[in-house]
């Protein structure tokens, strides 16, 4: 009778009497050659609606009440979170093409302008008679403005939605860059540039919240993070020709930026003016149900619980503090190195003004190129190992730049090491997605990035003020030290170093360091010989008994 109101309709013919036990509602597919007359196991079997792979490695074992929450996942592809198939794509909509498109020229602007300050430095110097010190503080004051930037980010979103970050950005920028056209005293400059560094860490901390969530997270923050490096490229070389070739003042570069500037004001308020706190509001309580919906077997889920995942909750966690000091390292790295190329050329290498610029330039192409290129292949190998390997180059290539005393062989160093420095920041932003769950994104990512982008301050106003003291060649160790600090942060993240391993702590709670605690545990036991030293007390214990 049993087989007459549920056979498979792929093999009826193989039914028996033991399926009279099985209550599932949709029946399941025997093995032609396993006929086990234990009921559970033929429940165990996959269901109608798994994936075909499951079919051909499921084990019949009593597991039937796992299986539904298995169901989701693609196990062809374990790197992949359940989430992730239903993210968005930049080219979902014409109107999505035209907000990439635009966040990429917002990244070109500020790479424009962070690697311009570093090439018109000198000139500054020459321009107000002022030492490295003093010249330093147009460095460390955008730090007050990421930081705010980091504290209002998930604020600003809440109430104004990306629209207030589309407008808002631009606008703070420009409140920093047209006192510098207008050359005021320089105790005004450090003043403005608070504004600078506000507009600055909205704009990033929000735009790598919302790349970093879609499909492709890594290509394409490679290719914002590229358009990043492609204006601090073009940015140096612009404002060093107009100095130097075209015997302008360093000033007249920035009727260039608030011009352009300008441009992107009018140019993000209509592409996000639909962007409102409605939408990312009901954004949020949608990525938060899907995680509900994808959560393991225990059913937690830290993200979907709250509403409105604050900033200060997400602190609570100590993957954002990880993130976010992995980014103040990287950041002052990078700015540091291209903030004082051009200083440490002309007075340690002795190159002329004009060859001094064109290092800089190479750095950020260099750095460029790594976004783009090394963008495809760090999501492949898996973002831990491949930003290890980076780093551990990175390191020997500042090692060799430091220590060559060759104008020609530091330009090629620096180039390779902004080439290799270039996918740091991007792995970085997708790691956090990959460890929290949905709901903190936003928030997790945004203090992250607007802390991270700190770095920009604290690492080059340290750089001039000891350069004051010891010379400018103490850039080297600086960054040296950094370099090593960000790789131990790196390895603080858990997940170990094989692909999918992010994905992995994240499905088993793993805990930050964790990684580093098997590391040492591990080489304990190789350096104590476990072994031989348990023999050893062992004979020991027994010629003891004997003595005895």
């Amino acid at each position: 009778m049993a087989s007459t109101t549920s056979p498979p309709p792929s093999d009826p013919e193989k039914m028996d009497h033991h399926q009279i036990h099985n209550v599932q509602p949709a029946p399941t597919k025997l093995n032609n050659t396993n006929h086990d007359p234990d009921p559970e196991k033929s429940v165990a079997i996959p269901i109608d609606g798994e994936p075909k792979s499951k079919t051909t490695t499921a084990h019949p074992f009593p597991e039937q009440e796992s299986e539904p929450e298995l169901e989701q996942p693609n196990p062809n592809s374990p790197q992949q979170p359940d989430h992730d198939q239903k993210k968005t794509t930049w080219n979902a909509s014409r109107t999505s093409i035209f907000r990439f498109l635009l966040i990429c020229y917002s990244f070109i602007l500020m790479g424009m302008s962070d690697g311009a300050i570093g090439a018109l430095i000198p000139y500054l110097e020459t321009y107000y008679s002022i030492s490295y010190t003093i010249v330093s503080l147009v460095f460390l004051s955008p730090f007050i403005g990421y930081l705010l930037a980091a504290l209002f980010n998930n604020l600003i979103h809440h109430h104004f939605g990306q629209r207030g970050v589309a407008i808002l950005g631009p606008v703070c920028r420009l409140i920093g860059f047209i006192p510098m056209a207008c050359h005021l005293p320089y105790p005004a400059l450090p003043v403005v540039m608070l504004f600078t560094g506000f507009g600055n860490g909205i704009e990033d901390s929000a735009w790598n919240a919302w790349v970093g969530n879609m499909r492709n997270a890594n290509e394409l923050l490679g290719i914002i993070h590229g358009c990043y490096g492609l204006g601090a490229t073009i940015g140096p070389l612009i404002a060093t020709s107009m100095v130097t070739k075209g015997g302008l003042e360093w000033y007249t570069f920035y009727y260039v930026i608030v011009g352009l500037n300008g441009s992107e004001l009018v140019a993000m308020t209509a592409a996000f003016w639909t962007a409102t706190k409605e939408v990312y509001r009901a954004g949020i309580a949608e990525s938060e149900s899907e995680s509900e919906d994808v959560a393991g077997a225990g059913g937690e889920n830290e993200g979907g619980t709250n509403k409105r995942t604050t900033t200060r909750t997400v602190m609570r966690d100590p993957i954002p503090w990880i993130v976010a000091m992995f980014l103040l390292g990287y950041v002052g790295a990078e700015v540091s190195l291209g903030g004082w190329i051009v200083t440490f050329m002309l007075k340690v290498r002795h190159a002329e003004p004009f060859n001094a610029g064109l290092t800089v330039t190479f750095f950020w192409l260099g750095l460029t190129v790594g976004r783009v290129v090394l963008g495809f292949i760090t999501g492949r190998i898996g973002e831990k190992v491949a930003i290890s390997v980076y780093l551990l180059l990175c390191i020997a290539l500042q090692l060799l730049y430091w220590l060559v005393p060759s104008f020609v062989a530091s330009a090629i160093f620096v180039s390779f090491l902004g080439f290799f420095l270039g996918p740091l920041f991007p792995a970085a932003i997708v790691a956090a997605t990959k460890l929290l769950p949905p709901g903190y994104h936003v928030s997790a990512i945004g203090f992250a990035a607007a802390f991270g982008g700190g770095g920009a301050a604290i690492f080059p106003f340290a750089v001039g003020a000891i350069a004051q003291k010891k010379g400018v060649a103490v850039l080297q160790p600086i960054v040296l030290a950094i370099l090593v600090f960000i790789l131990l942060m790196w390895w603080l993240l858990p997940g170990g170093l094989k692909p999918g391993g992010l994905e992995r702590a994240r499905e088993n709670r793993e805990k930050v360091g964790d990684e580093v605690r098997k590391g040492f545990r591990w080489l304990k036991g190789k350096a104590g010989s476990p072994n031989s030293c348990s023999s050893f007390v062992h004979t020991e214990s027994a010629a003891g008994v004997n003595r005895v």
